[in-house]
């Protein structure tokens, strides 16, 4: 009975053996290539010895971490360098997936970040000889300057008629994070001819290799093309419109007349300075004692504008002021009339294309050579754990282990940093703090202004009632719109005093309304006072 208990215990001890061993096996086999960065490169990795090429690659430490990875060293300089697989990938076997990790350590105004999948190098290229030139595959990964801001995704395919390689570039490819975080960028091609681009492991482009809608070009050339010898008939007439040729200028249409006049109605004012000049030497001015004329010219007083001027209605020469012509009527066209020879737009008829093919899956040129081949004018760019495998599960693995844990390290690490940058405030309520200032800045607040200042000084200690106070300046605000569209209710004015003497040519009004602009002058500028301690201090903070 304890032999045949042995011999079972065996038993399944080599099955488990087994199992794990299997399991490993087919583990590896999904993983074609894989690059951790974790020992030097030299020796396995290649630099191109083009002279172009003369940026430095270093194998150096994420920031934060003590992982490592290719580092791109320095600005503004050619980038090559290249590494030659053991087992040529084959993209017509099944699912592919591409990844890898960048990391943009001082951010990415203008450069590029993509890997190069290369062809064999009876395609005709080199290790050392590596170049922009050099025959891919596929292209892709980040790419950032001026208006370029993408994920590129380039396939290039050969066309089986004209044995031309084209380049197909993923129409509308996801942006490139703008951060400094390291992301990880997964392409996955399948084989129902799908192609997905993930973005941290999210999907971000789901496109078809065969749709039209989603390359450009397209990989099946189109059927047709207009006839490059077919030409335009002479007398092809695309005008829909032309002048009416039984149309006649009016007898009293001016085309001379000009588009402005001298008001002849308008008159001098009395009091008009005309032996005045609107410019005098400023009399406080005196000649620099170190003035030397015979080496810097006769010394001239500096203009001001003539005091005698500000009193007077104006100064110098007067003329009158221009007004608009009312007999201008500008150059005469004739009116336009519906063209009867008018034929259309006219295009070349279309012939078959000779270039045209049909096409179940895509031809694939096969993957010898993984090359990474850029200028940038940024240096940090760091390249670590570059993956070809056959199982989308072994990516998401290696993203969970590999990827993700630095991720979140270094995004808490900003986090901490955006809350000390902003004195506390999370990102969302430091944006939403400086939008309510802009907004208690706005003139017709006048007399609230301080308070919605203070209102704001008080949120911002404390954070957790952002939204509340949100809505009490917007409360405000809409009052005082309110007030200032419809106006308030008018105060009942007190009966003036009999002794008083009535006025009746104005003055009063003129007076009242001059003291009360006065008022609200000064009860703006105490708020600008008031306020202005508090604006210090979140500027100082």
């Amino acid at each position: 009975m304890e032999e045949t208990r042995r011999k079972i215990w065996a038993q399944y001890a080599f099955l488990l053996l087994a199992c794990c061993f299997f399991s490993q096996l087919y583990a590896t086999s999904d993983v074609k290539f894989f690059e951790s960065f974790d020992e030097a490169f030299d020796g396995r990795w290649i630099v191109s010895e083009k002279e172009e090429y003369s940026g430095v690659w270093k194998h150096a430490k994420s920031e934060g971490h003590d992982d490592y990875g290719l580092l791109v060293s320095e600005k503004a300089r050619k980038y090559a360098i290249v590494k030659e697989l053991d087992n040529v990938v084959d993209l017509k076997d099944g699912t592919v997936v591409l990844q890898y990790e960048v990391r943009l350590q001082d951010g990415l105004e203008c450069g590029g970040a993509y890997i190069k999948y290369l062809r064999p190098q009876e395609a005709g290229w080199t290790a050392k000889g590596f170049d922009n030139e050099s025959p891919y595959t596929i292209m892709f990964g980040p790419d950032k300057c001026g208006a370029t801001n993408k994920v590129h995704f380039i396939l290039k395919h050969k066309n089986p008629k004209s044995g031309e390689y084209v380049e197909h570039h993923l129409k509308f490819p996801p942006s490139v994070p703008a951060d400094k975080l390291t992301h990880v960028y997964t392409a996955v091609l399948k084989p129902d001819n799908d192609v997905l681009i993930l973005v941290d492991g999210e999907e971000k482009k789901k496109a078809n290799f065969l749709s039209s809608d989603d390359f450009e070009p397209p990989l099946i050339p189109a059927e047709t093309i207009p006839d490059p010898e077919d030409k335009k008939p002479e007398d092809w007439d695309e005008r829909a419109k032309i002048p009416d040729p039984d149309a006649k200028k009016p007898d009293d249409w001016d085309e001379d007349a000009p588009m402005e006049i001298e008001d002849e109605e308008a008159e001098k004012p009395e009091g008009w300075l005309d032996d005045e000049p609107e410019d005098v030497d400023d009399p406080e001015a005196t000649k620099p004692e170190d003035w030397d004329d015979d080496e810097d010219g006769e010394w001239e007083a500096p203009k001001v504008d003539n005091p005698k001027c500000a009193e007077a209605p104006g100064c110098g020469e007067w003329k009158r002021p221009m007004i608009r012509n009312p007999a201008y009527k500008g150059k005469w066209h004739a009116p336009l009339i519906d063209n009867p020879n008018y034929k259309g737009i006219w295009k070349p008829r279309d012939i078959p294309n000779p270039d045209y093919f049909e096409l179940d899956k895509p031809n694939f040129e096969p993957i010898a050579a993984i090359g990474i081949e850029i200028w940038t004018m940024q240096d940090g760019i760091l390249f670590d754990n570059i993956l070809i495998g056959s199982d989308e599960k072994v990516a998401e693995s290696y993203r969970k282990t590999a990827w993700k844990p630095k991720f979140d390290v270094e995004k808490e690490k900003q986090k901490v940093e955006e809350e000390a940058e902003s004195g506390g405030l999370k990102g969302y309520q430091k944006v939403v703090f400086d939008l309510l200032y802009k907004v208690a800045g706005v003139p017709f607040l006048g007399e609230h202004k301080a308070k919605v200042l203070d209102l704001l000084e008080k949120a911002e200690k404390q954070p957790n009632i952002t939204v509340g106070v949100v809505v009490s300046v917007v409360v405000v605000v809409f009052s005082v719109l309110l007030k200032l569209i419809f106006g308030g209710k008018k105060k009942q004015q007190p009966a003036r005093a009999s002794a008083e003497p009535e006025k009746t040519d104005g003055a009063e009004t003129s007076t009242s309304n001059s003291q009360a602009a006065e008022e609200k002058e000064e009860q703006s500028e105490d708020a600008d006072a008031a306020a202005a301690p508090r604006r210090r201090t979140r500027r100082d903070n």
